[in-house]
C-alpha cells in the first residue's frame, strides 16, 4: 500500500513501487507473530526497505519547542512514523491504526497521549501517585514502534551469540519452575524524558517528536513484575563463552532511524545480569503483561533507564561489547550543555543507564489556586535508580530558602528498586504567587541540581533538577482573606478564574475609602 500522496511527494516519479511485492518481501517471520518483521538477520531486506523509503520525501518533524506545545490529546500524531510504516507496507501497513486501537482498549481513558504513534502516554497528574503500585491501565507507555500481537502459544525466545549452548525456549518452558525459579520484584521504570517540558521551557533542544516527546511528570510507574532472572536462563544455556560481557536484547517492533528499518535492540552488561537485576517478565501486577507493555515477554532492568527494558522480547544475543544499535549508541545520550546541533558527535554523550535521584510534585498543579488554612497539602513521588532509594524528601514553600521534611510516616514503603510516594501538610503563611519546590536525598546522600538549567542538555534527557511549580496561595487563617472569601460565597460569585475582575461586590465601600484617608497622610506631601 503506497503512502498517501497528500503527505508524501515522490522523489523519483519514474521508479515504480511494483519492483517488489511488499507483502512477500516484508512478510511476517512466523505464524502468530503479527506485526513482527525480522530485520537484523536479513541485511538484503533492510536494503530493500531503505531503497523503497528513499523514493519519497517525508514531512519534517513538527515544531513543538520554539512554538507552543499543541493543546490537543494526542498532543502529537507521529505522522512521519505512520508514513514510514505505510511506505514499507506489507504487514506494517495497518500497524499504526491497530496499535492505536490497542491503546484505547488497554489504557485509562484519561491518559495524556503525548504521541499517538509510536505510542507515548502518561497518566493524569491526579492519578499518577494515587497508589504506590501503578495500576496497569495507568502505567506510562513509551513505545518505539508499533505494537506486535504475538500468540503466546507460538512464541519462543532465541538465545544465541557467545553462549555455550544456544537455545530456543517457549514461554511454557520459561514458566516451568522445575527449570527456572520464579522471581517477583517491585520495580519502578522511568523514562529518561520524564519532566522534559521543563527543559523545553528553558531552552529548545533536539526536536524529534518520538525521541524527544514533551513528557511531563508522569513518565514513571511502579509495578510488581513476575518472571525469571536472565542470569538463570544464561546458566541454563551453559553460561557465556569467548569473552562475552554484554547481552543484546531484541524487541519485535520495527524501529526507524534515518529512514532505515530495523528491530529494536539495546544491551545490558553481564555484571547487571549476574546480580539478578534483569528480569524476563510475563506478568505485570499479577496479570499477563498487556499487549502495549510487551506481551507475551518483556525485559525489566532494575534501576536503569526505561529504554533498556525491551518489550516484545524475542532474542538475546551474548556479545563482547555494548550494542551498536542506534538506541544504545546514538540515542539516550547525556551531553554537556555546550554540545548541540553545531558540534554534536555521539561519543561526546554519556550513555544513560542508571537513573539519578529525582522527584516531582503531583498535587497541586502548576498555576493552581490553593485555598488553605495555613497548611497546604502537597503530594508527589521520589525515586533514585541503580539500587538506591529515597531516604528523605523535602518541600519548600518559598522557592528553596526554607525546606520542610516530609514525615517518614508520609512516605510509602521503602524498596531497593522502587519509588516512594509522599505527602505533606506544608506550612504556608504567605499569600499570592509562591514557588513550591521538592528535592530528594537518596541513601547515598545524592540530591538534585537546584535549577533546571543545571541539568539542561541537547537531548533533553534526565530532568533531575528540583521540581518547581508556581501556585497562588489564599490563606484563610488570615482574617482579611477569610472575610473576602466569605463575600464571594455570599454574593454567589466564583473566585475562579483568578484573573477575572471582581464584579459582584465592591472591594471597598466609599465610606471605608474616605475614612482611611481621613486618618492617614495623603499620597503626596505638602512641604
Amino acid at each position: 500500500m503506497a503512502p498517501s500522496a497528500i503527505h508524501i511527494a515522490h522523489r523519483n516519479s519514474e521508479k515504480q513501487e511494483g519492483d517488489i511485492d511488499q507483502n512477500t518481501t516484508f512478510a511476517e517471520e512466523y505464524p502468530g507473530w503479527h506485526g513482527y518483521i525480522e530485520w537484523e538477520k536479513y541485511p538484503e531486506k533492510r536494503a530493500q526497505a531503505a531503497a523503497l523509503l528513499a523514493r519519497y520525501t517525508f514531512p519534517p518533524p513538527p515544531e513543538f519547542q520554539l512554538s507552543p506545545i499543541p493543546d490537543t490529546n494526542p498532543v502529537l500524531d507521529g505522522l512521519r512514523w505512520k508514513l514510514w510504516h505505510k511506505a514499507v507496507g506489507g504487514p506494517l501497513t495497518n500497524v499504526p491504526e491497530e496499535s492505536w486501537k490497542i491503546v484505547l482498549e488497554e489504557k485509562h481513558p484519561d491518559m495524556l497521549h503525548l504521541l499517538q504513534f509510536p505510542y507515548n502516554g502518561e497518566p493524569p497528574k491526579s492519578l499518577t501517585t494515587a497508589e504506590p503500585i501503578t495500576p496497569n491501565p495507568l502505567h506510562f507507555v513509551r513505545n518505539h514502534g508499533g505494537i506486535p500481537e504475538i500468540d503466546a502459544n507460538n512464541f519462543f525466545l532465541e538465545l544465541d551469540g557467545l553462549v555455550k549452548n544456544p537455545k530456543k525456549l517457549s514461554l511454557a518452558e520459561l514458566q516451568n519452575e522445575e527449570l527456572f525459579p520464579r522471581q517477583s520484584s517491585l520495580v519502578t521504570i522511568q523514562c529518561s524524558g520524564t519532566r522534559r517540558i521543563e527543559q523545553i521551557a528553558e531552552y529548545a533542544g533536539e526536536g524529534d517528536e518520538m525521541i524527544n516527546a514533551p513528557w511531563a511528570e508522569g513518565a514513571i510507574g511502579t509495578a510488581q513484575w513476575t518472571g525469571v532472572s536472565l542470569k538463570k536462563v544464561i546458566k541454563y544455556c551453559g553460561g557465556l563463552i569467548d569473552g562475552a560481557k554484554h547481552l543484546e536484547l531484541y524487541g519485535a517492533e520495527t524501529y526507524f532511524k534515518h529512514e532505515q528499518a530495523q528491530n529494536y535492540l539495546v544491551s545490558v552488561p553481564w555484571s547487571k545480569v549476574k546480580a539478578n537485576e534483569v528480569l524476563l517478565a510475563w506478568e505485570m501486577n499479577g496479570k499477563p503483561i498487556p499487549k502495549i507493555h510487551g506481551y507475551p515477554l518483556r525485559v525489566v532492568v532494575f534501576g536503569y533507564i526505561g529504554a533498556r527494558s525491551v518489550k516484545w522480547l524475542y532474542r538475546i544475543k551474548a556479545i563482547t561489547h555494548p550494542s551498536r544499535g542506534p538506541v544504545q549508541a546514538k540515542e539516550y545520550l547525556y551531553f554537556n550543555g555546550q554540545v548541540g546541533k553545531h558540534n554534536q558527535s555521539m561519543t561526546q554523550g554519556i550513555q544513560i543507564q542508571e537513573m539519578p535521584v529525582s522527584s516531582a510534585i503531583m498535587s497541586p498543579w502548576n498555576k493552581d489556586v490553593v485555598i488553605h488554612d495555613g497548611k497546604m497539602t502537597v503530594k508527589g513521588w521520589a525515586y533514585s535508580g541503580g539500587g538506591r532509594w529515597p531516604e528523605r524528601v523535602e518541600v519548600s514553600p518559598d522557592g528553596g530558602f526554607v525546606w520542610y521534611v516530609v514525615p517518614l510516616e508520609n512516605l510509602s514503603k521503602k524498596h531497593k528498586f522502587a519509588w516512594r510516594t509522599w505527602h505533606i501538610e506544608l506550612p504556608v503563611d504567605a499569600e499570592g504567587w509562591l514557588e513550591l519546590v521538592v528535592r530528594c536525598w537518596d541513601n547515598s546522600l545524592n540530591t538534585q541540581p537546584t535549577f533546571v538549567r543545571s541539568a539542561w542538555n541537547w537531548g533533553l534527557h534526565v530532568t533531575s533538577s528540583c521540581h518547581r511549580i508556581k501556585v497562588y496561595s489564599v490563606n484563610t487563617s488570615k482574617e482579611a482573606t477569610r472575610k473576602r472569601m466569605k463575600q464571594f460565597e455570599e454574593h454567589g460569585e466564583s473566585f475562579l478564574p483568578l484573573t477575572r475582575p471582581t464584579h459582584g461586590f465592591p472591594l471597598q465601600t466609599d465610606e471605608e475609602y474616605e475614612n482611611f484617608w481621613a486618618s492617614h497622610d495623603p499620597r503626596d506631601v505638602e512641604d
